[in-house]
């Protein structure tokens, strides 16, 4: 079987102080993995690796069989990985047309150039507007980014973060912040946008986990607890007492 990200024996240490603790994991294309521990287990560290803020102390990570660990994170980017990040990061004062073409421009082969009318690259408009309504900002064309809600800010880096065509997305924390009714409009549009990606998601709402992800990777001080389905996960005493506890009884009580 063929991976879209593999992390192989991955390490990482800041100081004496070892962080990650060789974790193995091996993702197939188009699957969606939630990647779930306690505060302090080392998650964000994780996406960073894999995202290129970090260098490993040892170990490698796999991008479709090639190496991306030691790269860096726009020659990660333009192999085909984007990432979000926990604070939404959008560019304030353009529209939101302007911010998700932004995205596109580099995807579709366009470099800086100072004798090129943007308005004039039909394709690129073309490949905005199409992105625009996958987020549901078509309505907020020139809306300017820093008005709109906070949900719909994170909407828009989600469409900046698919704007490129990667095909391996990371997430860190997407619905952080929203109220249950933008959450469960959140997880219906994150599940739309990646149809036929590959995505990684870090959170902590475990509504959100078990709704969203084909299998479940638990963190726990720099290992891998686990990695399963929802309902595998669910029933792991080991993750129980680790981590989950009342969480799993709440949402299998609630039938999450």
């Amino acid at each position: 079987m063929s991976y879209a990200l593999e992390l192989k024996d991955l390490r990482k240490s800041f100081g004496k102080t070892e962080i990650i603790r060789g974790i193995n994991l091996a993702i197939p294309a188009g699957e969606r993995v939630g990647i779930i521990g306690p505060n302090g287990a080392g998650k964000s560290t994780l996406f960073n690796l894999i995202s290129g803020r970090f260098e490993p102390s040892s170990g490698e990570v796999l991008l479709n069989g090639d190496r991306i660990s030691g790269k860096k994170p726009f020659e990660i980017n333009r192999m085909g990985l984007s990432r979000s990040f926990q604070i939404t990061n959008i560019f304030p004062k353009l529209s939101v047309f302007e911010n998700l073409r932004c995205g596109v421009l580099w995807s579709l082969g366009y470099r800086y150039s100072f004798w090129k009318f943007l308005a004039d690259l039909k394709d690129a408009n073309e490949r905005t507007e199409e992105l625009m309504e996958m987020v549901k900002l078509d309505k907020k064309h020139d809306t300017l980014a820093m008005n709109l809600t906070y949900a719909e800010q994170r909407a828009l880096e989600i469409g900046i973060t698919i704007a490129g065509g990667a095909k391996v997305i990371l997430l860190d924390e997407p619905t952080a912040g929203m109220s249950k009714s933008e959450t469960s409009r959140f997880i219906k549009l994150i599940k739309d946008v990646t149809v036929g990606k590959t995505l990684l998601t870090v959170e902590h709402d475990m509504g959100v986990v078990f709704g969203l992800a084909d299998k479940i990777a638990v963190v726990v001080y720099g290992e891998l607890l686990a990695y399963d389905t929802p309902e595998a996960v669910r029933a792991n005493q080991r993750v129980q007492e680790a981590y989950l506890g009342s969480s799993v009884a709440d949402s299998q009580a609630q039938g999450h």
